[in-house]
């Protein structure tokens, strides 16, 4: 009668391991569901979810480091032709995106509306010195009517180039090359970034999710129109994925990420690069690719992106875009720093720069689950362009068109301990908890069962060899 006891605990051990191993099965894709409808439910943008609250207002600082290029032998290259030498200084920082979004308006088709207030505050903390400082840099103005007005009115610039003591360098302060100053030739306010605080970035469409939940942040309009006309190509003219700061939940890193840029006035894509740990939250890094800025010949996409045969060497350049055709006709071009990813006849026109893929490239930390950007660096460079004319004099000596850099940026965020503490907090650790109850049933019940198991079989052959 004991024995018969023994057995049937036995039995009925291994009966209950099987149903705790068959409940920490079941709870694997009941979890996960519960897991994703969670996330999805929290990643529509509509107040209340959490993506709501990151998306009207970051609480995550965004800063603006400059650095600009000196130009240290503004003489020999008026007066001899000689290729300009720069020196990197800087950063000078300023923290911007400090705004919430304005005008917020939630639409009937699953769109919400919004601008984007522009500000920069200077942080001298994170600063090498003051707005102050001065620069040697490309005047501007010349430049910029060199490039604007045709060959037949260049004497006639000369004239006032003269009249005015200009000449193709200047010297402005920090604060002035940014911001903004009062030429004497244009008679206006012109800087890299005039006009800037006060003044805003769209109005942007976005999708909010709500119907379908991997379109949310997608872009559908940018001022009020579907695509660009910038380019006048049905490609290049394409407004494709997000603003970068979060994309759609549970990231497939087999799938490059899109998104838009106004600053350089096109959409990119990211690829995935590597993981990483960012404060004990594991994040996607993605980067741009060299294709992205490659020349037409290695790149046919990027053929609609180039503007002058004659500047680009029958767009034969790479690592340079022409966005005059959204700068009100200005000669700027946009690049990585130091012409990262860029043709070598560039640096070798310009003396001094010295590209550095961890230093100069622009990539973005993405959180997988719920697509969050935790962590970004966007990095472009600002060069204007200038070359011969018989003339003008402070040209007349210039052998060849040349790309100037003038500043580069590195538009930064990332989230702070205080943010990391409650994404794991809220998210993580409860996925976690999830997930190692999951494991303890389902191997617990494993246990259980074959040591119940096992036991019952020993226990009835002990049964059997004593009966015989």
């Amino acid at each position: 009668m004991g024995c018969f006891s023994i057995k049937c605990g036995l039995l009925a051990g291994s009966v209950f391991g099987a149903v705790i191993a068959i409940l920490g099965g079941i709870l694997i894709p009941v979890g996960d569901m519960i897991i994703e409808r969670t996330v999805k439910k929290e990643a529509v943008i509509e107040p209340g979810t959490t993506a709501y609250d990151n998306w009207a207002a970051s609480e995550i600082a965004i800063y603006r480091q400059f650095w600009f290029f000196d130009v240290k032998n503004p003489q020999q290259v008026v007066q001899e032709g000689a290729f300009p030498e720069v020196q990197e200084k800087g950063p000078y920082t300023y923290k911007t995106r400090y705004l919430p979004k304005a005008n917020v308006t939630f639409n009937p088709n699953n769109t919400a509306s919004f601008v984007l207030p522009l500000g920069a505050i200077f942080e001298p903390s994170m600063s090498v010195g003051p707005e102050e400082d001065t620069v040697t840099s490309l005047n501007l103005a010349v430049a910029g009517a060199y490039s604007l007005l045709p060959p037949a009115s260049h004497i006639l610039l000369d004239m006032v180039i003269n009249s005015t003591n200009s000449s193709l360098f200047q010297h402005r302060t920090v604060k002035e090359l940014l911001w903004g100053y009062h030429d004497p030739i244009l008679k206006d306010t012109i800087g890299l970034f005039s006009p800037y605080n006060g003044t805003t970035d769209g109005p942007y469409n976005v999708f909010t999710g709500k119907d379908d939940i991997s379109k949310v942040s997608v872009i559908d309009r940018w001022r009020g129109e579907t695509k660009l006309s910038f380019w006048n190509d049905t490609y290049c003219d394409m407004i494709n994925g997000t603003d970068g700061s979060s994309f759609a939940p549970f990231v497939d890193k087999d799938v490059p990420l899109y998104f838009f840029s106004s600053d350089i006035c096109r959409s990119v894509s990211a690829s995935y690069e590597k993981t990483m740990n960012l404060k004990g939250i594991e994040v996607y890094r993605y980067s741009l690719l060299p294709s992205t800025l490659a020349s037409p010949v290695d790149n046919p996409d990027n053929k609609c992106f180039c503007r002058n045969y004659e500047t680009t060497k029958n767009c034969t350049l790479a690592g340079a875009l022409d966005i005059s055709s959204c700068s009100d006709g200005r000669p700027i071009f946009i690049s990585l720093p130091h012409f990262l990813q860029g043709s070598e006849y560039l640096r070798e026109v310009v003396l001094g720069l010295h590209p550095d893929e961890e230093h100069h490239k622009t990539f973005l930390d993405v959180e997988p689950i719920t697509g969050f950007t935790l962590n970004f660096a966007k990095r472009i460079q600002v060069n204007m362009m200038y070359g011969p004319a018989k003339d003008i004099t402070v040209l007349n000596k210039v052998k060849d068109h040349t790309l100037l850099p003038l500043a580069w940026m590195n538009e930064t965020a990332t989230l702070d301990d205080k943010t990391a503490d409650m994404f794991k907090r809220e998210l993580l650790s409860r996925i976690d908890m999830l997930e190692i109850v999951q494991q303890v049933l389902l191997i617990a019940g494993v246990i259980i069962f074959c040591v119940c198991l096992i036991a019952f079989f020993c226990v009835r052959r002990k049964s059997k060899a004593n009966l015989g």
